[in-house]
């Protein structure tokens, strides 16, 4: 499977800030500043009558971070025609997720959700947006005559919220096919791309609205800092989201900024090894015989292996597994992990493993994990970049205790 999917204009993207560029620094500098002078009065009148944009205060911008926003939104775009690609950073993946979403909807409105998305951002969807009146349908997406009934029979879907590849069994949805029926009442669709990133897959390119990331995990990919991001196809849902940030307080800190740019630089390289260590992981797991099921879509007998390879260009990093002794199983496995990293987290240079149940998803309810997938002997691993001969060595291990 092929994953030079760009042109070399993917990797040498350069987005140009007035002010980064003032005093030709190499690497962007941090703007550990609350403010800025108005050096032209007229002009941040302006800017505070939304006419224009300069600096003024870091809570509504910083150079920091709007030049790497921009960096994202025309990574998100490579290739594409008549996108206004528009990129905002925020203080999490969290918040790039809620702001997005209350950027979109008011008290009456419904989002169609995906059965299970990441717990955090289904916690928020199903109580605190519920809080306010925004009603919630659950649906895996998969059954697209299925889809078309209930967005036919609720007038009130504003949004289509999914992420694909879905954590933690990767599976995925045809984003081109929900997006044509969407467009087609006036519904809008966001992904959370977070597993893949733009290097492996292009929401937009398959008619995705919005575009969203915990900018935490692969993008930053060393486990320093926390950031989220999103990328709006359009100015205004630009607007719209940048007032949301703006009152909401949510904007990505320079400092993290500055760690977020340096992961990207290396995001091309670090997701082939991903891939390349996360294939030899899988195909390993899948002949062990204490291994019931391996969730990753560079094996065959993945059910969206296909639609994988139709609208995405590599497996990613990311994978799961159920261990034939369920949750004692599990915990056994985990217990006797030596080289690789337990922890909720995903995306870093180190090989991470989780118990989705446990962690990521221990508040969506248990009847729907289990009917999405999410068994007690499920545990999900963002393969790292360690000599794959280790990473095989630890969980050869680990699993003798099981």
């Amino acid at each position: 499977m092929s994953t030079n999917i760009h042109s070399d204009n993917y990797q040498s993207i350069c987005v140009k800030d007035p002010i980064v560029e003032s005093n030709n620094s190499h690497i962007p500098p941090i703007y550990a500043t609350s403010t800025f002078s108005y050096e032209d009065l007229e002009a941040a009148f302006a800017f505070f009558r939304g006419e224009n944009h300069i600096y003024t205060y870091s809570r509504f911008s910083n150079p920091s971070s709007a030049f790497l926003a921009q960096k994202i939104a025309e990574l998100e775009a490579c290739g594409l025609k008549d996108i206004e690609a528009r990129g905002l950073l925020f203080s999490s993946g969290m918040s790039a997720i809620s702001s997005t979403l209350i950027s979109q909807l008011k008290e009456g409105d419904t989002i169609l959700c995906q059965s299970v998305i990441y717990g955090a951002a289904s916690d928020f969807i199903h109580t605190d947006l519920a809080a306010f009146g925004v009603h919630t349908i659950d649906n895996n997406l998969k059954d697209l005559d299925e889809v078309l009934r209930i967005i036919k029979g609720n007038p009130t879907i504003k949004i289509v919220y999914l992420e694909t590849p879905a954590n933690p069994t990767l599976y995925c949805v045809d984003i081109s096919a929900i997006s044509k029926i969407a467009h087609e009442y006036g519904i809008k669709v966001i992904v959370d791309n977070t597993f893949a990133t733009s290097y492996i897959q292009q929401p937009f390119k398959w008619g995705a609205d919005i575009v969203v990331y915990s900018s935490t995990k692969f993008m930053n990919g060393h486990g320093t800092g926390i950031s989220g991001a999103a990328v709006t196809r359009n100015i205004d849902d630009h607007k719209k989201l940048f007032k949301i940030l703006k009152n909401f307080g949510g904007h990505c800190s320079p400092f993290e900024a500055f760690l977020l740019n340096n992961g990207i630089k290396t995001l091309p390289l670090r997701i082939n090894q991903h891939q390349h260590n996360a294939q030899m992981l899988a195909d390993f797991l899948e002949q062990h015989d204490k291994i019931g099921k391996v969730n990753f879509l560079g094996l065959l007998s993945h059910p969206d292996y296909e639609l994988a390879q139709e609208q995405m260009h590599g497996p990613t990093g990311m994978m799961s597994f159920e261990l034939k002794g369920g949750l004692k199983a599990g915990m056994a496995f985990q217990e006797n992990i030596r080289f690789c990293t337990r922890t909720a987290s995903l995306g870093t240079a180190d090989t991470l493993i989780t118990h989705s149940a446990s962690t990521s998803h221990s508040v969506v309810p248990e009847e729907i994990r289990l009917k999405n997938g999410i068994t007690a002997g499920l545990i999900r691993c963002s393969v790292g970049l360690e000599h794959i001969d280790d990473i095989i060595k630890d969980f050869e291990n680990a699993l003798s205790f099981v």
